[in-house]
């Protein structure tokens, strides 16, 4: 199977690629890139799942070819599911230092991601400046939407909500309060941005 991911920005060639590993059992999967930081990405893919790979470079692409085999267990399955439950705080509507506009595009791709993992967080809870993702005008509520329907739950802080003036802008998830937060960073593996 071929997946052409040529002018495709991250994360859309590991997703793509990602997508064509699940969809088959066993077999080979040719992931067609046109950069060194999607090849590199795509690797990473093949490594972190413990398949065979190997890559070609002919002119300005790269061809990257997958080995799935039947009965590889990926990493995150089995014995390994009770340790990936986590819960995800958001406390901004941009990641990382730098540029605003680079920081949201970040912030985009990165919730964008969460969806194509094997083992998304439990709750998204988003507080401070993070709750202008989960209200009208986000670029992101779609994927957040995808998300709820999935499971994930999608909280936002109430206080944070009040002192924007946002509350009545919500447009996914619920509204909730600092010792729920409190408590649920407590009871699981937590991961804040």
């Amino acid at each position: 199977m071929e997946v052409d991911c040529r002018g495709k920005k991250c994360p859309e060639p590991v997703i793509m690629t990602k997508r064509a590993l699940d969809s088959i059992e066993s077999g080979e999967v040719v992931a067609i890139v046109d950069s060194e930081v999607a090849r590199d990405n795509v690797i990473k893919l093949a490594k972190h799942n413990g398949f065979k790979y190997s890559c070609e470079k002919k002119g300005g692409e790269y061809r990257i070819r997958i080995e799935k085999n039947l009965g590889e267990v990926k990493r995150g399955e089995g014995k390994d599911r009770e340790k990936s439950s986590w819960v995800l705080l958001i406390t901004a509507d941009a990641l990382g230092k730098g540029p605003e506009e680079l920081g949201k595009l970040l912030m985009k791709n990165y919730i964008y991601t969460l969806k194509e993992l094997s083992f998304p967080p439990e709750c998204i809870m988003f507080i401070n400046r993070g709750v202008y993702l989960t209200t009208k005008g986000s670029e992101v509520l779609d994927t957040l939407k995808e998300l709820e329907a999935g499971g994930v739950e999608v909280l936002s802080c109430g206080t944070c909500l009040d002192y924007y003036g946002l509350k009545g802008e919500l447009a996914v998830g619920g509204i909730t309060n600092m010792y729920a937060i409190a408590e649920k960073l407590s009871q699981f593996r937590a991961v804040v941005l």
